[in-house]
C-alpha cells in the first residue's frame, strides 16, 4: 500500500505555479489541435502562443458530443482528432452513439493513479476491478490506474456473483473498482455465503453515490470515495479522504458555463463542465461533457491545492418538447443575447388542461414585455406567457429548461 501522501507534487503547487505550467502547456496543447484535421477551420487564424489559461480558451467554440460523433462518421474511427494514427493506439473501445475512443498501455493515459492514489490504494493492493472491459473503456481506465500505483488487479466485470466471492476470498481482494450500488451486491452475497471479505476501500463512479450507501460501506468498514470521469476525457475530478467537492485532475482544464453556450459563469453559480485536456495523443479542446457542476470555492482540507467542483449535479442537455416542438438551451441563450438588460431565462413547460403550456421567466433590470414575448418567439418558436423577474431571482441549479409536466 501507498505511503506518499500525495501522488506527485503537481497536487500542491501554489497557485502562481500551477497558472506558470498551464502557460507553458495550453499553447503546446492548441497547436497541437490546429495539426490535426478535425479542428479544420476551428481553429484557423488563432494564434496558440496567445491561449494561455482558462479565460483565454473561453473564446474558443465549444465542441460537442454530437459533432465528434458526425466527425467520427464521416472520418472513422477517430473524426480526425487524434495526433496518432489508429493502428498506434494500443486499444480502440466504442461507447454507444456509437462513439470511439482511443487507448494507450502508456503509464496512467487516463490519470486515474491520482484517483487511486488518494484513496489510499497503492503496491501490496489487489483491485477488484467490477468495471466492463467489453467494448466501453471503464475497465482500462481503472486498470491503467491500478498499474500507475502499483497495484494487482482481478478483472471481473459484473455477473456471477458468487464466483466473484469466491475470487475475493481465494485472491485477497483489497479494494473494489466499479459502480457504486455493485459492491453492495457482492457484500450481500458473500455475507449469505459466509464468507468474510478484505476490501477495505472503493473507487466508484458510473453512477450516483448516496449518502446513505456510502455510510453503508463505511459501516462495514468500507472507504468508498468517488471519480468524475468520461470515456472520451479520462479522470476529470475525484475526491479525497476530505470529501469536500471534487478536485480537478492536474491534467485537464474545467470551466462551468451556462448550459448551450460557451460563455463562463459567474463563480458558484451551477452550469454546464467543459473540459480541456492536455492528452497530446487525443487534443481535445473545450470538450462539452453535458454534466451540471459549480467550482467550490477554496482548497481542499488534505492539502490538494487545484480548483474544486461540487461533483455531478444532473444534466445540461435540456432539450424538451413542449407543443410537439424541441426547445434546445441554445435557443434560450440566443434569447437572453437578444436583450442586454437580460442576465438569464428560464423556459417553464407545464400542462394546463390537456394541453402543453409555456411560460418563460426572464430576469431583467426593466425592458418591455411584449418585446421579451416577441423574442420568446421569434428564438423558441413558440409562445408563451412571460413573466419578468428581479435579477437573482431564478434558482442557482443550472436549469434553463424546467419541465414540470407529470407524466404519471
Amino acid at each position: 500500500m501507498q505511503s506518499k501522501p500525495y501522488f506527485d507534487e503537481l497536487e500542491t503547487r501554489s497557485a502562481d505555479a500551477r497558472a506558470t505550467d498551464l502557460a507553458r502547456a495550453l499553447p503546446q496543447q492548441i497547436a497541437r489541435a490546429q495539426g490535426v484535421p478535425g479542428y479544420a477551420g476551428a481553429l484557423d487564424g488563432l494564434d496558440a502562443t496567445t491561449v494561455t489559461d482558462a479565460a483565454a480558451l473561453a473564446a474558443l467554440p465549444v465542441l460537442r458530443k454530437s459533432e465528434l460523433g458526425a466527425a467520427q462518421a464521416a472520418a472513422s474511427p477517430f473524426g480526425g482528432f487524434t495526433t496518432k494514427p489508429p493502428q498506434d493506439f494500443s486499444h480502440i473501445f466504442q461507447s454507444p452513439g456509437p462513439i470511439y475512443e482511443p487507448s494507450s498501455t502508456d503509464h496512467d493515459w487516463w490519470r486515474m493513479g491520482r484517483f487511486l492514489h488518494a484513496l489510499g490504494i497503492g503496491a501490496g493492493d489487489i483491485v477488484h476491478n467490477c468495471f466492463g472491459y467489453h467494448l466501453t473503456p471503464a475497465g482500462m481506465i481503472f486498470e491503467s490506474g491500478a498499474r500507475a500505483v502499483g497495484a494487482a488487479v482481478l478483472p471481473a466485470g459484473t455477473g456471477q456473483t458468487e464466483l466473484q466471492v469466491t475470487a475475493a476470498r481465494d485472491i485477497g481482494t483489497t479494494a473494489y473498482a466499479g459502480t457504486p450500488d455493485y459492491l453492495k451486491v457482492i457484500l450481500d452475497r458473500a455475507e449469505e455465503m459466509g464468507v468474510l471479505l478484505k476490501i477495505t476501500r472503493a473507487a466508484v463512479g458510473g453512477g450516483a453515490l448516496f449518502p446513505s450507501l456510502r455510510a453503508e460501506y463505511a459501516d462495514r468498514g468500507i472507504t468508498c470515495l468517488q471519480s468524475y470521469a468520461t470515456a472520451d476525457l479520462g479522470n476529470i475530478a475525484y475526491e479525497s479522504p476530505a470529501m469536500e467537492g471534487m478536485i480537478v485532475d492536474e491534467h485537464v482544464i474545467v470551466e462551468i458555463v451556462t448550459p448551450g453556450t460557451g460563455d463562463p459563469v459567474k463563480p458558484g453559480e451551477v452550469g454546464e463542465v467543459v473540459v480541456t485536456t492536455l492528452n497530446p495523443d487525443y487534443p481535445l479542446i473545450r470538450f462539452a461533457t453535458g454534466d451540471l457542476s459549480a467550482v467550490l470555492p477554496g482548497i481542499s482540507p488534505c492539502g490538494r491545492t487545484n480548483m474544486r467542483i461540487k461533483g455531478w449535479m444532473g444534466r445540461a442537455d435540456q432539450t424538451t418538447k413542449i407543443k410537439g416542438m424541441f426547445v434546445r438551451p441554445e435557443q434560450v441563450a440566443a434569447l437572453v443575447a437578444r436583450h442586454p438588460e437580460v442576465t438569464r431565462a428560464r423556459v417553464i413547460a407545464t400542462r394546463k388542461g390537456e394541453q402543453d403550456a409555456m411560460t418563460v421567466r426572464i430576469e431583467s433590470t426593466g425592458g418591455d414585455t411584449q418585446s421579451y414575448a416577441d423574442s420568446v418567439a421569434a428564438t423558441l418558436k413558440l409562445r408563451g406567457a412571460v413573466e419578468v423577474v428581479a435579477p437573482g431571482s431564478l434558482p442557482n441549479d443550472g436549469l434553463v429548461i424546467e419541465d414540470q409536466r407529470s407524466y404519471d
